[in-house]
């Protein structure tokens, strides 16, 4: 196909892109004299290192990560007194104070002693910024680096549920949607980052932007839930996700991990690390395929992460990372089944035909230079993706093949400068985006051999226009703490954005594949937030907030009309939320978080599934979020310990009438269940020398199937069990068995008039096992 938004004269192609980057790099200055750092060991009892250990310098917003001989290495630090803090889930923090020489290298060694609980000290999320969670205004949930090496997880699924109100479920391969205080949806109301960058432009969202970054070899995964459009602007409804790369090593380092299961299912990892003087390379690649335990369900994996660390003169530091994907699957989608199928033959593919083949690369700097009480920070970025689709889930009714992509050129610039008066600290920025892309679609015409989709061709052009994004978003954020308990904030950004498409084809106005004219669509938004958080103590801390989020119509909700009689005035969602939580510990064994929301969004862009079962997008009247979200730690002994992860919520059509005689006012929303639950017991017996046997069982209670609530599907429980051992300091083995019980269960369900109930069935119980080998100098 002819893929028209790649033209010249544009930032779209990957190596114009990568060329634009390499530009605004050259004009980052030379090193002059060498920086001043501090390096040292972070060590528990017995002189034993601590791997993955956050050392930080509160001062400056300065973190890094401890490697597996617990020594570290904080570069470009501006010569004079700072305070060095080191902390690590499991044992209590410590700080010391030093003085760090002009030029100069000064050694810390940190132990810390053990404290079976420890609440996450340190959030990035909130303000962009590390900053302690006792002082934030907002519910965050992390996954730690330990974790994420623990389980190496083959899907977000397996990880993402243990933040209390998080749901991931598993349509194909890596592909997954998100459920965080909404519905689980595949609309743009989640903002996927990476370091802080975005995955994707607002205008291309894409629901599966996780399987584009390198989950299981990740340094953290933080997720701050609830809207944050006053930080992020568009998208940040539900919530914000944001996947962090590890850092280089202060030594050389080498990984492998090699995995093998059932249904064909294999994976290598490979990791490789060092630090030569100013400058630290890390690189992560990712190789996995399976066949896929349903007929047609084949997925294969390449991808690769290559972070470069260099410190430049007078407390400046960049970090540079690339990263590059090919996901090539069968079936895009979850491939829904009737009912009789679901229950007698669940490993049967209606849709065969289907497939998903994406490409993408993204290529970032940030940049950041602190000079006295102010901090200076810009990070230029690019991106490129495209992906070939042919959807399983509009066989039945809009069977069509498209290819779509776009590219993207943009920054991301702040600000900020601490005031002594009440602890202060303001912060402004500018975040800047241009992404054209386009997006090109034939109708197919399918042949089916009773309910299975056998082959396909490809009949008329429907589709074919360029559309590029654009936005400018400044952004203004205030801190201040009256007292050294009370902590207040307050921000505001202003988001200008907007499309122009170009189509290449005719105005169409009738049948199931309208086409609106050229023209140029804009939005305006002003988004505020407020914030108090109070400290009691490390038993009691309590915060609530008021936030404001919105999300702009997506490319494809705009210009991609389908049968509805006008999608170009789609109006923006818009979100107010409230929220009041507390968190702490207790008895030195037991930690907790609780969270509870209400939050109305208006306009809420939704799909009204027709008698005929066509698909017309719309505004929606007005919808009502309510839960609570509930976390709980306890270390019953030294081996022994139980996490917790519950929510409840509910989720209502306040006002939605899609038809005449149709009003589904007062009804809950589908694919929304009111209980989700997720319990661990994890036992790590001295004997088994840092290994790890855990037991996880994942409750989905029951939910409504159709927007009418006539149907309703049941829910499910599954139980996993994960196991690693090491076999001496250089050799692993993990194993897991997924789906324990064999249980049958639904990851999505549905019900229209046209077809009936229609379930998407979950794996079956599986197996895997994998070897680590690590090699350190």
């Amino acid at each position: 196909m002819t893929k028209r938004w790649m033209t010249t004269g544009r930032v779209t192609h990957p190596v114009a892109a990568v060329a634009w980057l390499a530009a605004v790099l050259a004009a980052v200055p030379a090193v002059a004299q060498g920086p001043a750092s501090i390096a040292g060991t972070v060590t528990a009892a017995g002189a034993t290192p601590i791997a993955d250990a956050q050392v930080l310098l509160p001062a400056l917003d300065r973190v890094v990560q401890t490697g597996a001989d617990g020594t570290f290495r904080i570069r470009g630090v501006p010569a004079g007194t700072t305070t060095v803090r080191a902390e690590r889930l499991g044992y209590a923090p410590v700080e010391r104070s030093v003085v760090v020489p002009a030029g100069g290298e000064v050694r810390v060694d940190l132990a810390l002693p053990e404290q079976p609980v420890q609440l996450a000290g340190l959030v990035v999320s909130v303000t962009r910024e590390a900053q302690r969670l006792n002082e934030t205004a907002a519910a965050v949930g992390a996954i730690s680096g330990k974790e994420l090496q623990a389980t190496r997880p083959t899907h977000p699924a397996e990880v993402m549920s243990q933040i209390p109100g998080v749901r991931v479920n598993v349509t194909s391969g890596e592909g997954h949607m998100m459920s965080i205080r909404m519905p689980m949806t595949t609309d743009p109301v989640y903002l996927y980052l990476e370091n802080g960058v975005p995955i994707r432009s607002t205008g291309f969202f894409n629901h599966n932007a996780l399987y584009e970054v390198d989950l299981p070899q990740a340094a953290r995964i933080e997720v701050l839930k609830g809207p944050a459009s006053a930080l992020y602007g568009s998208d940040a409804i539900g919530g914000v996700i944001d996947v962090e790369t590890r850092g280089p090593t202060e030594s050389p380092t080498a990984s492998a991990y090699a995995e093998g299961g059932d249904f064909g299912y294999a994976r290598l990892l490979l990791s490789g690390s060092d630090t030569w003087g100013r400058d630290g390379l890390r690189t992560d690649v990712d190789l996995t395929r399976t066949g896929g335990w349903r007929e047609g369900t084949g997925y294969s994996r390449q991808s690769a992460t290559l972070r470069w660390d260099r410190e430049l003169a007078g407390g400046t530091s960049m970090r540079t990372v690339l990263s590059a994907a090919r996901i090539d699957q069968q079936t895009a989608g979850a491939s829904a089944l009737l009912r009789e199928d679901y229950l007698d033959d669940p490993a049967l593919n209606y849709t065969p035909i289907s497939y998903r083949d994406v490409r993408t690369v993204r290529l970032s700097s940030a940049i950041e230079k602190h000079a006295g009480a102010s901090l200076f920070s810009v990070t230029p970025y690019v991106r490129w993706n495209e992906m070939e689709i042919l959807p399983n889930w509009s066989l039945t009714y809009d069977p069509t093949v498209y290819t779509t992509g776009n590219s993207s050129a943009g920054v991301l610039a702040k600000v900020r400068r601490d005031l002594d008066p009440l602890r202060a600290r303001v912060i402004a920025g500018v975040d800047v985006d241009y992404s054209p892309g386009g997006h090109r679609e034939n109708r197919i015409v399918p042949t089916k051999d009773g309910q299975v989709f056998t082959a396909y061709a490809t009949s008329d052009l429907i589709y074919d226009y360029d559309v590029t994004f654009h936005s400018v978003s400044p952004y203004v954020q205030a801190e201040a703490s009256p007292t050294d308990r009370l902590h207040l904030s307050a921000g505001l950004r202003y988001d200008r954005m907007g499309f122009a498409y170009d189509d290449k084809l005719e105005p169409l106005q009738t049948g199931r594949w309208r086409r609106p004219a050229d023209t140029d669509v804009s939005y305006r938004h002003l988004s505020p937030k407020l914030g108090a958080a109070y400290e009691f103590g490390d038993a009691l801390n309590v915060y609530a907030n008021y936030d404001q989020g919105f999300r702009t119509p997506s490319e494809s909700q705009l210009f991609r009309q389908g049968p509805a009689l006008n999608t170009v005035d789609l109006t923006p969602v818009t979100a107010d939320s409230y929220e009041a939580g507390l968190r702490g510990q207790a008895l030195d064994r037991l930690s907790y978080t609780l969270a509870a929301y209400h939050m109305t969004v208006a306009n809420d862009i939704v799909t009204y599934i027709r008698p005929d079962g066509q698909r017309e997008t719309q505004n929606a009247g007005e919808t009502l979020h309510r839960g609570i979200e509930l976390g709980l730690g306890m270390a019953w002994s030294g081996a022994l310990r139980t996490d917790v992860s519950y929510s409840y919520a509910k989720h209502t059509y306040e006002h939605w009438s899609p038809a005449a005689g149709v009003d589904y006012a007062g009804n809950e929303e589908e694919a929304a269940p009111n209980v989700t639950l997720d319990a661990r017991l994890g036992y790590t017996p001295s004997f088994l020398r840092g290994g790890r046997v855990a037991l996880e069982w994942n409750r989905v209670g029951s939910y409504w199937m159709d927007a009418g609530n006539t149907h309703r599907y049941g829910g499910y429980d599954l139980f996993n069990l994960h196991a690693n051992v090491p076999l001496g300091s250089k050799v692993e083995v993990v194993g897991r068995v997924l789906n324990v019980l064999d249980a049958r269960y639904a990851e999505t369900a549905q019900y229209t008039q046209a077809r009936g109930e229609e379930l998407a069935p979950g794996a079956p119980r599986s197996f895997d096992v994998a070897v680590q080998y690590r090699w350190q100098r």
